[in-house]
């Protein structure tokens, strides 16, 4: 009998784990179901745009005469003309001199490495296909936006001239930089590039605010940490990144005075900075080694490093100001000898998990 139940117990048992386990696959099917689902894109379901008709458009089109002479008068050649097929802007294609086209003011600083690579490239294929975008800025001159390197590349090859969508409206290279998402620039050179876009719109556009041109500057803290990298080429910024996310945003005043209050948050970060150099050099004094200490010093004394912000939230938990009067005092009182090896290991894990 004894036998019997035991048997009896063991079948009774079978079916269990068998459901059990059919459900936790379920479970499994449908987080992956659902992760497929986030990364698929929606296609829209409108049409927008023009058609092939309306895109076509004469190259003696008298919305483009100007820039059509402007193009001979510098020594190039209009070849094409078409309506951008989304806003139905006019477009001109043409070639210019190398000579006459020039990159904006406010572009990341040109890298050689880069430039080099690339003139290898289009070396090796024999062809210059991509055309630049260039607009008319200052003084009639053309300025490309988004085409500094392939430029820059074109004079190394010893192009005479270089094809370009030229588009009449200067705004355009403002705007056009939001755009350079194919390689992403690394913090300082998206930082500067922002700032001194700021600069020249601070000149052009005297009354305008700072929040009119957010869409442009993409970020409050880029300006900040801009103008910081202006004062020193080797701030760690991304260090002070974390802060900035949580307590800058857009300034409602102008333009030109939110730029001067930024620049008084730089002093003051450089000066913080400056605090913590002095700690790494103590706790690499005490044998601490790791290349994290940096960020695991400004995590430290940052003032909002544990604040979360509640859905929808959008006000800052303290001003630039507080928070920057609140890291420099966290700084001064940092005592170096209560760092232990765990707490800093803990920052790396971090810090290299969201590389």
């Amino acid at each position: 009998m004894a036998e019997k139940k035991i048997s009896s117990k063991k079948s009774q048992s079978q079916p269990g784990k068998k459901k059990a386990a059919r459900k936790k696959s379920v479970r499994k099917k449908t987080a992956r179901q659902k992760a497929g689902a986030r990364k698929r894109l929606r296609i829209s379901d409108q049409q927008r745009g023009l058609s092939a008709d309306q895109i076509a458009l004469s190259l003696d089109t008298p919305e483009l005469s100007a820039l059509r002479q402007a193009v001979q008068d510098a020594g190039g050649a209009p070849i094409g003309a078409y309506r951008e097929p989304l806003s139905g802007r006019p477009i001109l294609v043409a070639s210019l001199p190398i000579k006459a086209v020039e990159p904006t003011p406010f572009q990341r600083d040109l890298s050689p490495t880069h430039t080099k690579r690339l003139s290898q490239k289009i070396e090796e294929s024999g062809l210059f296909l991509d055309p630049i975008i260039v607009v008319q800025g200052e003084k009639g001159r053309f300025w490309t936006p988004n085409g500094r390197h392939r430029l820059a590349s074109a004079k190394v090859l010893g192009l005479q001239q270089i094809t370009a969508l030229i588009s009449p409206e200067e705004d355009l290279a403002f705007r056009i930089l939001a755009l350079n998402t194919e390689k992403a620039h690394n913090l300082k050179d998206r930082s500067l590039e922002v700032i001194r876009m700021a600069q020249t719109l601070a000149v052009r556009s005297k009354r305008a605010k700072e929040s009119d041109f957010s869409s442009e500057f993409e970020a409050p803290e880029l300006l900040t940490l801009g103008l910081v990298y202006l004062e020193s080429g080797r701030f760690a910024g991304g260090a002070y990144s974390p802060l900035l996310k949580k307590v800058d945003r857009f300034s409602e005043k102008t333009l030109g005075a939110s730029l001067k209050e930024r620049a008084n948050w730089a002093k003051r970060f450089l000066s913080i900075d400056a605090e913590v150099k002095r700690i790494i050099e103590e706790l690499q004094q005490r044998g601490f080694r790791s290349p994290y200490l940096r960020n695991y010093v400004v995590a430290r004394i940052n003032p909002v490093r544990f604040h979360r912000a509640k859905k929808g939230e959008t006000e800052p938990p303290m001003t630039v100001p507080a928070a920057l009067m609140r890291m420099k005092s966290a700084a001064r009182r940092f005592d170096t000898q209560s760092v232990r090896d765990s707490d800093v290991a803990l920052v790396a894990s971090v810090s290299s998990g969201s590389d």
